[in-house]
């Protein structure tokens, strides 16, 4: 016998969901399974393509692994920006935020050591949240106007301090912190990727697995082996962040009424949900998450603060969380390609141009898809998007860099062309409210 749980206070409930002819909507569970299978066979995709085009590293687990590194301070800049327009705040200050972190971080970790750096950066990110929130909650200044300020604060005051703090008898300048005392460590898994175990080295079977150079098969090797070997204990942190955001935001109480403020916050607070304080409580976990983004560019990375790390990381983020369509799951997949190029670049520009034919096949696909669902100008958009990729495959030889750093931006728009009307923001997302006012 089963009970049913009962609706929390304050929330209406809702009848089953369906659609205007009767159907009911689709289950997230078949939901889950179609995007699964969408993921597989674009992965196949991508070994077929790494394997006609000669491009080894296209699908190498040293890609897959140094996509992992480059992903998480995107990721966790855009889950910043989820938690705050979930709540009807936009947040284009997440760079400033993330600047802030990076400072922190890196003070923290030269004085302290680097796991103080860990907590240092997040509380710095969440007082660039503070100030964003107080702007934006409390004296209604426009959420973009203010966001730019945080951005231009973020700066200005790590600049000021840097020139304060970090000297040359420390061996630092405004712009340099000291090196981080310490190091963040790494995890290996045992048995798949040979890690340790007990002092025992283990057997790396995804290596071996890799190594055998079979299409497809040593392709996801070398995917598991990436993800699973040297990865550090912050990244770990920063990816176990995304389950927990989408539990606490779609499986909880809190997160029904945090986002009840973002897609109506009148009938919000018509129902007793306290608008303002989620709203604070949203921002200042947004300034967090990206204060833990800019941790991992100064304390892990690079292990020092140096003006100008974030490199514009916090719109990236933001260009991820459309990209994902405000969930959790699509904000990690864009992180996780936004990532994945620029690897690609880093380790062997080669592979970016390989990377053009993807593109091409995969749009032609996609665009199949749309003819027989009778979507026929989408269709047509992504069938021309998809031959200019091919033939800028077959008259260049190289991509330049310049391309590859845009292309989170390229890709957004692309996203938010052809699938605009899929894309659902918040329905009250960057709307001035005041109590009262729209009663």
């Amino acid at each position: 016998m089963t009970t049913t749980q009962p609706e929390p206070a304050g929330v209406v409930p809702t009848a089953p969901q369906a659609s205007a002819a009767g159907r009911p909507t689709r289950t997230p569970i078949g939901s889950a399974s179609r995007i699964l299978l969408v993921a597989a066979g674009l992965f196949v995709l991508l070994s077929l393509i790494a394997t006609v085009t000669d491009s080894p590293d296209l699908t190498s687990s040293g890609t897959f692994g140094a996509s992992l590194r480059l992903a998480v301070p995107i990721g966790l800049a855009g889950l910043g920006g989820l938690w705050a327009e979930r709540a009807g705040v936009v947040n284009i200050g997440l760079e400033g935020m993330m600047i802030l972190g990076t400072w922190f971080g890196a003070w923290a970790g030269w004085k302290y050591g680097v796991w103080w750096g860990v907590p240092a950066a997040v509380l710095g990110g969440a007082a660039g949240g503070l100030v964003h929130a107080i702007a934006t909650v409390t004296f209604g200044v426009d959420h973009i106007v203010s966001g730019v300020a945080i951005n231009i604060l973020g700066g200005g005051v790590t600049r000021y301090l840097g020139s304060l703090v970090f000297t040359a008898d420390t061996g630092g300048s405004a712009s340099l912190s000291p090196g981080v005392r310490g190091r963040i460590g790494t995890f290996t898994m045992p048995f798949l990727s040979g890690g340790d175990l007990f002092g025992w080295q283990t057997p790396d079977i995804l290596g071996r697995i890799e190594r055998w150079d079979w299409v497809v098969l040593s392709d996801v090797a070398g995917l598991g082996r990436g993800l699973t070997r040297d990865v550090s204990y912050l990244t770990l942190i920063a990816i176990a962040l995304v389950p927990i955001t989408w539990y606490l935001l779609w499986r909880t109480a809190f997160g029904l009424r945090l986002r009840s403020v973002g897609e109506n916050p009148t009938a919000a607070d018509s129902l007793g949900v306290p608008v303002y304080r989620f709203k604070y409580i949203a921002v200042v976990v947004s300034g967090a998450l990206a204060g833990l983004g800019g941790a991992v560019l100064s304390i892990e990375a690079a292990r020092v603060y140096r003006e100008g790390q974030v490199a514009g990381r916090g719109f990236i983020g933001l260009a991820a969380l459309i990209f994902g369509n405000w969930r959790p799951g699509g904000l990690a997949a864009g992180s996780a390609f936004f990532g994945f190029t620029d690897a690609l670049q880093l380790r062997d520009p080669g592979s970016v141009h390989a990377l053009l034919l993807f593109v091409a096949v995969a749009a032609g696909l996609l665009a199949l898809v749309a003819a027989r669902r009778g979507v026929l100008l989408r269709s047509g958009i992504i069938f021309v998007v998809g031959m200019l990729f091919l033939v800028w495959f077959l008259v260049q030889d190289s991509v330049p860099a310049q391309f590859v750093a845009i292309t989170p931006y390229v890709a957004t728009l692309l996203v938010l062309g052809v699938f605009s009307q899929r894309l659902r923001p918040p329905a009250a997302d960057g709307v001035r409210w005041r109590k009262g006012e729209h009663t």
